[in-house]
Order: C-alpha cells, then structure tokens, then sequence
C-alpha cells in the first residue's frame, strides 16, 4: 500500500547524545532530512503504483533506492544511538562481554582494531554514504562495508550503520570526519547491535 511510511519516533530526546552528537544536528537529522526521504518514499510509491507503463516505472526506481534506501538506514541509525554511559546518560558505548564482542575480537584482533579500522574504511567514502557493520549470511562472519549515497546494505545483514552524510555532522564537526566518526561510538547503542547480530546468527528476519 503507497502512503503508508512514517518518521519512527527518536528511542531518546533530541539533546541525549550530547556532547557527540548535538541537539541541533538532531532535530534537523530527524525532523527534516529524515521526514523528506519518508515523504519522497510515499510520493514515489503512489507515483508508480499509478504508472500506466513500464517506462514509466523504469523511470521513478532511483527515487524508490535513494528515499527507500534513506527511511531504511536512517531508521536502524536511529536505533543504533543511545545516550552515553561516559556521561551517566544511559549505555551507549559499552560492549559488554557477549556473542558480538567475541565475534568482533575474533575477527579483528581486538575492539580497538575494530574501530580502527571500521573509521579508516568509513572516512574513505568518496562523498556521502554509509559505514557498515554487517554478519556475511553465508560465512556468518562480521564484516566492514561501505554503500554510497543512501543505497541500503543488502549482500550482509546490517549490525551497525554509521551515517557518513555531511548532514550527520558538519554543524558540529565540520568537514573532519575523523572526529566524527571517533566521537560516534562513545553513542553507539552495542545492545542494540548485540540484538540485530543474535537474530542475524538465528536466521530471523530483520
């Protein structure tokens, strides 16, 4: 059914992430760039439901990635922040002992490592797009991966997704993403990550 997307509502307040991530980069993350993917999104998907030919179809499938593709990564985002436990907010930060923290020492050598190189892979993309966390269906191993503009992480099961659009951070950190993608994981939500990677090993759909 076209029309049906919403803006999922923010699991924290818009000031929560604070220092790393600020108010202001919040609200407008959410309430504006988010909410024009999802409008898009809507727009397109009565737009092609209407379409009486095939060329007509062909024609509007860039508007159904690109806003399918941002009201997708942008609602696990969302889900993948949670308030710093540096700053007695909540847990975001900390990977407990557990099947991800094993998986992910197992397979870098150490968080840190993990880390590491997650950014340098990350601060790589040329333009906007996405770092990604993601469990490989077939090996069942972790993986680092990158998608451009706001295509989804399809080949792997999505753990982690770090927005690498200058709109996720050039208010704050202005064009040194290294900062920003430093600063990110003191509000990375690992519970959260811990749930998708359990599932992904389950073979549940996410």
């Amino acid at each position: 059914m076209s029309g049906q997307h919403t803006l999922p509502d923010l699991p924290y307040p818009y000031d929560a992430l604070e220092p790393f991530i600020s108010k202001q980069i919040m609200e407008l993350h959410h309430k504006k760039h988010h909410q024009t993917y999802v409008n898009a999104l809507n727009a397109a998907e009565q737009a092609y439901a209407k379409a009486s030919s095939p060329k007509e179809r062909i024609a509007l499938q860039s508007a159904l990635k690109f806003n399918g593709g941002g009201h997708i990564n942008h609602s696990l985002f969302w889900k993948n922040l949670a308030p710093s436990k540096s700053e007695g907010k909540g847990n975001g930060g900390v990977l407990a002992d557990g099947p991800l923290k094993k998986a992910i020492v197992e397979t870098f050598g150490s968080v840190d490592v993990f880390i590491k190189e997650f950014n340098t892979t990350t601060a790589g993309i040329q333009g906007s797009g996405w770092g990604w966390l993601g469990l490989n269906p077939v090996t069942k191993r972790l993986e680092i991966a990158t998608t451009p503009n706001q295509d989804p992480l399809l080949t792997l099961v999505p753990i982690i997704g770090v927005d690498i659009w200058e709109h996720a951070f050039y208010l704050q950190y202005l064009n040194v993403k290294a900062d920003y993608l430093k600063a990110i994981w003191n509000v990375i939500n690992f519970d959260e990550a811990e749930t998708r990677f359990k599932e992904a090993l389950s073979g549940s759909k996410l």
